[in-house]
């Protein structure tokens, strides 16, 4: 809180100082101390699809059916919904990083409890509360990652560690290659210890986490702008001394009305109303792979001993192979959603899945499948679905202002989930207990056009938020730019273009015209020119950030013209190491580069050269 203990109105730059910062270590902390909680995830779910079969044979300890282990499913992720909601709203009253600590907490007992089952009802009870850890730290992470990552980096960091699930499902996998081997661990004991792996990797975590910072956005939000300063200080001293360059000016800065609370009806009033298009998206993604997801990921053990004749001793290593694929799927495609953009990617990603599963499902219905040549297909959906499914999260934790992220995060994770993530697993499971594969055919076929469903809505209602200030993208509700004019305090400063100006202006036309001619007027959904209440380029607040994106462009255009008038003719990456165009951002480079070629600022020589332009055509 202020020195004073009150709440004020203030204006400060904090987003755009984070948003300018080039990658560095500090980020990578980031990344590690906060990804964590979807290895824990991973390894949770895993470990249940790995000895799911070994818990239903005799002598295991625990006397369940296969429709148990479905039952045991749809309450973890019950679980899960639960805890993101109330947890969601504590995140967003007490900041992220009080609630990392007491969500962590909350697993690790639940998780070495579940080691101790010994009866089905104990076993769902405990499900129950691990499942309401891990929810809780939804909420949380992905609020503070998108908040201390750059806008440039947002997409793909985000799929990326949503991604590092399957890392702990691969650990998952292979913990239970040794630990479900009755040669070596008997098999009332492997199972038990196979949980005891996720209360020992929690412990790790919970070291990790301390050096993560609260997050500066929440921080001025409530009261609290001078610990956002000291922080956002820290943090531009260690990249200065990391990169030893004076860092870019910000770009920009906002006023808010800093408030310690916001009731849970202004937050759900303001989805509603002001953004009833990206209430309906999000919830249409995260039923979609949610259903998918949990339904096959829970019951894959089962279906592949069920199914196909495969031994459970054996399944681990599908599920390793299952693990691999899915964490390749956003590594591997995480980039594009920052470049090629993201309604492109999330609509191809849902319709590619879609159209995968509905293939396995009509060869599994006229028995033409192997146990290879149906693990092969779920290896290309989940493949495809992965970088799908981390984009539900990515979107929603994007698109709603900053002070409701984490219970909006919680409120669609819980809503979707609860539709789709506990039907999947219940549905699958019933159907893999009748022996019918007619009906898990059908199953597969529900989740393809749930996935087909989510696809659409992306199309209709996605956001273009790439490489978007969080504040441009949605409007924090605290946001007082009017009652700030209104009181007669000097208005934020507007950029000064002068001569650069006419030129931004020109491109601005240019861009326009292209994107309302060719392919690209096919294209659903908002478009540049499209008025939204906080979407980039709509009211006076995001005009500026917009009108200052536009000048950073220019800037890096006018880079490339000038290193090579100063060096003459080079090679595109040598070019690119000259004027660090990597610390620009994702495509950033090769979108200057192509409009100094335009603007006849550039000449390409050949497919990897250029030069300077020819006499006469410098401006």
């Amino acid at each position: 809180m202020s020195e004073s203990g009150t709440l004020r109105t203030i204006r400060t730059d904090i987003p755009a100082r984070l948003d300018r910062l080039p990658w560095s270590r500090f980020h990578w902390r980031i990344v590690i101390g906060l990804g964590t909680v979807w290895i824990l995830d991973g390894l949770e779910v895993t470990i249940v699809g790995s000895v799911a079969s070994r818990m239903t044979q005799k002598g295991s300890g625990i006397h369940m059916s296969s429709g148990d282990i479905g039952t045991a499913a749809g309450i973890y992720v019950a679980g899960a919904c639960v805890g993101a909601l109330f947890f969601g709203q504590l995140t967003d009253r007490f900041g992220r990083k009080k609630l990392f600590i007491v969500t962590l907490g909350l697993y690790i007992v639940a998780t070495l409890a579940t080691a101790f089952a010994f009866a089905p009802w104990y076993f769902f009870l405990i499900r129950f509360f691990t499942g309401a850890g891990i929810g809780g730290e939804y909420a949380a992470i992905n609020s503070a990652i998108d908040e201390l990552i750059p806008a440039r980096n947002r997409g793909q960091i985000d799929l990326t560690i949503n991604g590092s699930y399957w890392v702990g499902a691969a650990l998952g996998s292979l913990g239970s290659l040794i630990l479900l081997n009755t040669s070596w661990v008997s098999l009332h004991v492997g199972w038990r210890i196979a949980f005891g792996i996720g209360g020992i990797l929690g412990l790790g975590i919970m070291i990790v986490r301390r050096h993560v910072p609260e997050s500066p956005r929440w921080l001025f939000i409530h009261g609290r702008e001078q610990e956002a300063e000291m922080i956002v200080d820290r943090i531009e001293n260690e990249v200065r001394a990391e990169t030893k360059q004076e860092l870019p000016q910000p770009q920009g800065s906002i006023t808010v009305r800093q408030r310690r609370v916001i009731p849970f009806r202004e937050i759900a009033r303001g989805a509603a109303q002001r953004y009833p298009r990206r209430a309906l998206l999000g919830l249409a993604l995260f039923v979609g792979q949610a259903f998918l997801y949990n339904a096959v990921t829970f019951n894959l053990g089962t279906l592949l001993s069920g199914f196909f004749g495969v031994d459970s001793g054996q399944v681990p290593y599908f599920m390793v192979i299952f693990a691999v694929s899915n964490f390749l799927g956003p590594l591997l495609l995480g980039r594009l959603f920052d470049t090629v953009g993201r309604k492109p990617m999330i609509t191809a990603t849902y319709f590619g899945s879609a159209i995968v599963t509905a293939i396995l499902a009509a060869l599994l219905m006229n028995n033409n499948l192997t146990d290879w040549s149906f693990f092969a297909l779920v290896l290309v959906t989940f493949f495809i679905a992965s970088a799908g499914a981390s984009s539900a999260y990515l979107t929603v934790s994007e698109v709603f202002p900053m002070e409701s992220r984490a219970l909006c995060i919680a409120l669609f994770f819980a809503v979707g989930t609860a539709v789709g993530g506990i039907t999947g697993p219940l549905l699958f499971g019933q159907f893999i207990n009748s022996g019918s594969r007619n009906l898990v055919a059908v199953g597969f076929l529900i989740g393809a056009g749930v996935m087909l469903l989510g696809g659409v809505a992306e199309m209709f209602f996605g956001v273009r938020a790439e490489q978007q200030s969080l504040e441009n993208i949605a409007r924090p509700l605290t946001a007082e730019e009017a009652e700030a004019e209104s009181e007669g305090r000097e208005p934020a400063p507007q950029p000064d273009f002068g001569a650069r100006g006419a030129r931004i202006a020109e491109r601005k036309v240019r861009q326009s015209q292209r994107e309302r001619t060719g392919g690209r007027r096919y294209a659903p959904g908002v478009g540049s020119s499209f008025y939204s209440p906080g979407l980039a380029g709509t009211g006076a607040q995001n005009s500026r950030t917009s009108a200052m994106a536009d000048e950073a462009e220019d800037r890096e255009i006018e880079e490339v013209s000038d290193a090579l008038r100063e060096n003459g003719t080079m090679d595109r990456a040598a070019l690119e190491k000259l004027v660090k165009g990597k610390s620009w951002g994702p495509g950033r480079f090769r979108r200057a580069l192509g409009e100094a070629v335009f603007e006849s600022r550039a000449r390409r020589t050949s497919a990897h050269s250029y030069s300077p332009p020819e006499r006469g055509n410098d401006d």
